[in-house]
């Protein structure tokens, strides 16, 4: 074995199947709890379904859950958040559905595999952000040309991009704080 590793590991300790599970379940819960507050603030506003397209809060809680509780927790919370959120309320629609749960999925075991990665928490973020959503954008073209998917266009790729720009820099924000607050009251407490 050699002494230099492209990447530097943290010793965080290795979580229980029990607290894996934990964390998973409440990943999902507010994978569907969160953006029905959005969707419910857009309903009051009048803006509708465009909140949760725009501060895109569905992806907050997995990301999350991958960067505290590990890959699995965050590939099982990101494929099955966006499914419990479609049967109980019907959002995302059909034709997004297994988008999104291929996006999350992506989201949550990227961000879960950087756990114990020494870098920045926010680049942490923006990796799993990039590679999330790299792989939606390949999940849409080989529907689109290989399958020859009519429901869905490209274009949506950059769209949602540029419309959930808020909920990106939202993630940058709010992730990095909740990581180091939770992390950091396992050694206050």
């Amino acid at each position: 074995m050699t002494n230099t590793k492209a990447l530097k590991t943290l010793g965080k300790p290795r979580l229980s199947v029990k607290v894996q599970v934990l964390a998973t379940i409440t990943a999902i819960v507010a994978a569907v709890a969160v953006p029905q507050v959005f969707h419910l603030l857009g309903a009051v506003s009048g803006l509708g379904t465009a909140l949760g397209e725009t501060f895109l809060p569905m992806h907050l809680p997995i990301i999350l859950v991958g960067l505290l509780a590990g890959p699995y927790a965050g590939a099982i919370s990101g494929l099955l958040g966006p499914l419990v959120s479609f049967a109980l309320s019907g959002m995302p629609t059909a034709v997004m559905l297994p988008f999104m749960m291929i996006e999350l999925c992506a989201y949550g075991l990227f961000a879960g595999l950087l756990r114990n990665v020494r870098i920045p928490t926010i680049a942490k973020v923006v990796i799993a952000q990039v590679a999330g959503r790299a792989v939606r954008a390949g999940a849409i073209l080989i529907s689109v040309f290989a399958f020859g998917n009519e429901s869905i266009n490209v274009s949506v790729i950059w769209m949602s991009i540029g419309v959930g720009i808020f909920g990106i820099v939202l993630q940058w924000a709010l992730i990095p704080l909740i990581v180091y607050r939770v992390e950091n009251s396992k050694n206050e407490g």
